[in-house]
């Protein structure tokens, strides 16, 4: 499997995160590090690049969001470990914003490819704007991919975490246009007898359309599991470790 996904970039959802170990600007890093805590792992075309650039800033504002989801950051592009820091530095000199996650120096493309984050039809080295979430199992749960030229909207990577969590805690799922606090969708019934129950309940509560889409509240337990990882919010630093 590890031969087909480095040559194909077979990666899918719901499969296991193909593992790697890397050099960042944090140290050496690899997937395992990631144990029970969920991961955005993104890429991005190339250091002191324009779109680029607003997407390092826009990250780093967001860090502390990302971590009181015990979810971690980690950006990737073929460029030079140097030359990752040296852009780090340009821009903090230049907004007073430290990047305060590791970026991979994937110099010969190996973890790129093994992702599928090189498009060749857009270029043959530079990586496209993936971003994989990756649960605190390890299992790939959601992949996007943006082009070149249009920079990713941070906010719904942080929506889209939150609904995986709150899907993941409530046994249900989340509706269209769905955010926090609001109600999920019950998964629909499996027999007859179920199904004439969940008519029944629609009829009384009037919280959904018919017996495959209802609606429920989210689950108090899970609400009280999400506070309790912003509580858990740790401040906004760079976790770099010894080399």
């Amino acid at each position: 499997m590890d031969y087909e996904l480095m040559m194909n970039g077979n990666v899918k959802i719901g499969q296991k995160a193909p593992d790697f170990e890397a050099i960042t600007t944090c140290g050496k890093v690899c997937l395992n590090d990631y144990k029970g805590k969920w991961l955005v792992l993104f890429s991005h075309p190339g250091d002191f690049t324009p779109v680029c650039t607003t997407e390092m800033i826009a990250l780093a504002r967001a860090y502390t969001y990302f971590e009181q989801l015990n979810t971690s950051l980690l950006g990737l592009s073929v460029d030079s470990n140097s030359s990752h820091l040296a852009w780090m530095y340009d821009i903090y000199c230049k907004t007073g914003i430290k990047i305060p996650f590791p970026i991979i120096a994937d110099r010969n493309g190996e973890i790129a490819r093994k992702y599928g984050m090189i498009s060749s039809d857009v270029s043959n080295t530079e990586t496209v704007r993936n971003v994989f979430i990756i649960d605190d199992k390890g299992i790939i749960r959601t992949i996007l991919i943006y082009p070149l030229n249009v920079g990713r909207f941070i906010p719904e990577i942080i929506r889209t975490v939150q609904a995986l969590q709150m899907a993941d805690c409530s046994k249900g799922s989340t509706p269209a246009n769905w955010m926090p606090g609001q109600p999920v969708i019950v998964s629909p019934p499996k027999t007859y007898c179920e199904l004439e129950e969940r008519q029944k309940y629609i009829q009384e509560n009037n919280n959904g359309i018919s017996w495959y889409l209802s609606f429920k509240n989210p689950d108090e337990n899970c609400v009280n599991k999400l506070k309790d990882c912003k509580k858990d919010a740790i401040d906004e630093k760079c976790k770099c470790k010894e080399t």
